[in-house]
């Protein structure tokens, strides 16, 4: 099939079902040039795969230099080699192991339950206007020991970030809008941050004051940068999966009474919910030489635009993938949530997503906190979820009704 017969990534076509797009992609045009966005687009699972892995050094992460600097400053994401090892020792041990378990998750639940007990009487709740959009905001404020007064300021900052990152066909307004973002954020952050290194407490953000790795300390900017990013991939992400775990496990209702029934199932609910609906439908990066995938040739020097919305539907990785199903045996889920995971939402390589396991933590505690307040869960009369964007993606609005049940 001719590429002029696949929908434009930036056609409302495209934005209403593209899926449909991926599946003519990934058959007839695996490597498409797009001249608006001035870059490669790559639909397979293993082309996809191999841009992430990058195990020969030929592709960077220079497009983030112009992609997410003016809205975030210059972050993790755009370091590579000793720089960037050293720096992602500074940030990740805070999101695994004892820090996580022991400091966060307490912050986790308590911020889950606060959000559940304003409607918990009600019988009926928005999960995403009342749940998703605020839950991972609010706990990314309190790890970092900022005032949750602020939480509208916060979810604005994001949102804007969000749309300056999927601005991609270049509205002057949301480049304008995101770059007056980054200056705000930093008139915010950097006195916080200058007050925390004098006065140190047990927040993550006064860890990354104090954390060092081999005589390296993270400046003023680094953490302002970090803790945009943070905010931005953090919130935007969480929200967007909490929600598209519920519109998929409402919609399949065996499913849901599966996962009721036994919570362990929630990491696979998660898992097939990255991959099925990933929050994140593109990434980029930068070839550093001529590299040669399934589709073609792409040269050295440009762009590349990842489509793990694609990929993670690709048939030839896995079987039926049109269809949400958790008990799959083609998706590990012990495995999902970590650089071996074979699915492609987080990324792969030395980049894959270091908020990953906090993440499965925020969603595993939501979730079944959600399900033991909202046992008889099901969406309203009528309602039908429809997910919404190009860049990420999921459902806008989520309008459940529910017994209520009193709190334990």
């Amino acid at each position: 099939m001719p590429t002029a017969q696949v929908p434009d990534i930036l056609s409302p076509e495209f934005a209403a079902d593209p899926y449909s797009a991926y599946r003519l992609m990934r058959d007839a045009a695996p490597l498409i040039w797009h001249e608006p966005t001035r870059s490669y687009i790559v639909s397979r699972y293993e082309d996809v795969e191999h841009v992430f892995k990058d195990r020969n050094g030929e592709f960077t992460t220079d497009n983030y230099d112009w992609q997410i600097e003016p809205v975030h400053g210059k972050t993790i994401l755009q370091l590579s080699g000793r720089e960037h090892a050293v720096r992602r020792a500074l940030v990740a041990p805070a999101f695994r192991g004892a820090d996580l378990q022991e400091k966060f998750l307490p912050v986790i639940e308590h911020n889950s339950r606060e959000l559940i007990d304003a409607f918990r009487d009600s019988g009926s709740a928005d999960l995403v206007n009342d749940y998703a959009t605020r839950f991972p905001v609010n706990v990314i404020a309190d790890m970092l020991g900022l005032d949750k007064a602020d939480h509208a300021r916060f979810h604005r900052w994001y949102t804007s970030v969000i749309a300056f990152l999927g601005n991609l066909s270049g509205d002057p307004e949301v480049a304008a809008a995101g770059e007056r973002t980054r200056v705000e954020f930093a008139e915010y952050m950097l006195p916080i941050i200058r007050e925390r290194r004098d006065s140190l407490g047990d927040d993550l953000l006064s860890t990354l004051c104090s954390a060092e790795v081999d005589g390296v300390r993270m400046s003023d900017e680094d953490i302002k940068a970090f803790c945009s990013l943070l905010l931005a991939a953090g919130g935007e992400t969480t929200d967007k999966a909490i929600a598209s775990i519920f519109a998929n496990l409402l919609r399949h209702p065996d499913q849901l009474a599966a996962v009721r029934a036994d919570r362990d199932l929630i990491p696979r609910a998660f898992a097939e919910t990255l991959r099925y609906t990933p929050p994140v439908h593109m990434i980029m990066r930068q070839s550093a030489t001529e590299v040669k995938l399934s589709g073609g040739t792409i040269p050295a020097g440009v762009t590349v635009t990842c489509l793990i919305g694609a990929a993670n539907r690709d048939e030839s990785r896995y079987r039926d993938p049109d269809r949400f199903d958790i008990f799959r045996d083609d998706l590990t889920a012990t495995t999902a949530f970590s650089a071996a995971a074979d699915h492609l939402a987080f990324a792969l390589g030395r980049h894959f997503c270091v908020g990953a396991l906090l993440a499965k933590a925020e969603v595993e505690i939501g979730v079944g906190q959600l399900l033991d307040a909202m046992p008889d869960m099901r969406l309203a009369d009528g309602f039908d979820p429809v997910e919404e964007g190009v860049f990420t993606r999921g459902p806008q609005r989520l309008p459940v009704r529910f017994t209520p049940v009193p709190a334990a």
